[in-house]
């Protein structure tokens, strides 16, 4: 018998799907999650060296009082050549350990269900882990290295998109052929694709020749709450505050540096530095914002940074179904109700969308294709909720052609459901 994992590692969440005896079924991998099928693709370590993934490292995170290393975006650091590494409570791990930990823990999730040991795995990756294709090879690199650390010795790639293809090519009638838009919306990245699908008899049938359109994007989830917290936020930390430079007494406002490292909650750990520390407090001693400063300093001290960007999600998951909403937030000092409506925010991410819309041109012109010659088009992922997202789609291709099902899930199952094609 045949037992194969399909992973869908992602900067948010993951989901694990098996095949065998040529059936796919979806794992639950969080009992303690909202939706049992996904785990938060997030990692704590607490002062006693233990560490926590998904729904438990969140609880146990809070639990702490904020204390401890908490990450999360760990998926956003695999192409990044500044980033190899860190060290926690004394121990050095590296990017690829740190993804170990969750592809491991998955791994066990699936063998307690499956009933053996399996050591061959379907990974998802996007179009792009970075534009770089230097840095791109290394993040399929890191995340190879990762899967055999988990314990995987035979380890097989599809293109994210690809999978969510196949479990579309599920819901089509025996012989029936589309030609499908794919749009896979990510928390790190978007990945597009234009397939040629014939469902039924033709499952089997390795339809990598039938991709007429492949292309991404690095801005997803992440991306539109880090814009929010730049633009709506931030000046609750210092951005466009002035400080009396040291030694010039000249008027100097705070390093841009600081404030874009701020507003990425993956990277907020990286201010920890003692250099950042002491210009920090250089800064709050002459600073016409004090309030701000001692803010920034509370965030970086307390590691609450957290808890504030889920806030700031939670206003943008508002406004799917509002036209206005506000970021609550209370820590420290911090007293937080900034007032959020739907046109502000998507004034204030424009440029992101031009680039989500951009890429959906681009994969177009590539297949030689009109939107009227595309079937159908289907989205998943949480970002494709957001209703400016949709709209791009419903206003090249039209209401009736646009799809939205399994937004969280299709990808891994798609995973399960490319294991004949990789195999052979």
């Amino acid at each position: 018998m045949q037992v194969v994992f399909g992973i869908d590692f992602g900067t948010s969440n993951s989901a694990l799907s098996v095949y065998r005896d040529g059936q796919v079924e979806l794992v639950d991998v969080d009992l303690d999650s909202q939706t049992t099928s996904l785990m938060r693709s997030v990692l704590y370590f607490n002062e006693d060296k233990e560490v926590f993934t998904g729904a438990e490292a969140i609880h146990q995170y809070i639990e702490d009082g904020g204390y401890g290393r908490f990450m999360q975006s760990i998926k956003t650091f695999l192409p990044s050549s500044s980033f190899s590494g860190t060290e926690i409570f004394g121990k050095r791990y590296g990017i690829d350990d740190l993804v170990a930990i969750i592809l491991k823990q998955l791994k066990q999730k699936g063998e307690k269900h499956v009933g053996c040991s399996v050591d061959t795995v379907v990974l998802g990756r996007p179009v792009l882990f970075s534009e770089d294709k230097e840095k791109d090879q290394a993040a399929e690199q890191w995340l190879e290295k990762a899967a055999r650390k988990a314990g995987f010795k035979h380890i097989h790639f599809q293109f994210e998109p690809l999978a969510a293809a196949q479990t579309y090519k599920e819901s089509l009638a025996d012989g029936r052929e589309k030609i499908v838009f794919i749009g896979d919306f990510g928390g790190g990245t978007s990945d597009f694709s234009v397939i040629r699908v014939t469902g039924g008899t033709a499952q089997n049938k390795d339809f990598r020749n039938d991709v007429l359109g492949l292309g991404g994007v690095y801005v997803a989830g992440d991306k539109f709450d880090s814009q929010i917290m730049w633009d709506k936020v931030a000046r609750h930390f210092g951005r466009k505050a002035n400080y009396k430079a040291f030694a010039t007494e000249e008027w100097t406002e705070v390093p841009g540096s600081l404030i874009y490292t701020l507003s990425q909650w993956h990277r907020i750990p990286l201010l920890r530095t003692r250099q950042n520390r002491e210009l920090i407090r250089i800064i709050k001693r002459t600073t016409d914002n004090p309030e701000a400063i001692q803010n920034l300093e509370n965030i970086i001290e307390d590691n609450y940074g957290f808890s504030l960007f889920q806030a700031i999600e939670k206003a943008k998951c508002d406004l799917s179904a509002k036209e206005h909403t506000s970021i609550h937030f209370q820590e420290t000092d911090l007293d937080l109700d900034e007032a959020l409506s739907k046109q502000e925010f998507e004034e204030i991410n424009q440029t992101n969308f031009s680039k989500i819309e951009h890429c959906i041109d681009e994969v177009l012109s590539q297949c030689g294709l009109a939107a009227n010659q595309v079937d159908t088009v289907s989205l998943t992922g949480g970002t494709s909720k957001i209703p400016y997202i949709q709209n791009l789609f419903i206003d090249r291709f039209g209401a009736d052609k646009t799809e939205n099902n399994n937004a969280f899930t299709s990808v891994a199952h798609g995973l399960g459901l490319s294991v004949p094609l990789l195999m052979d």
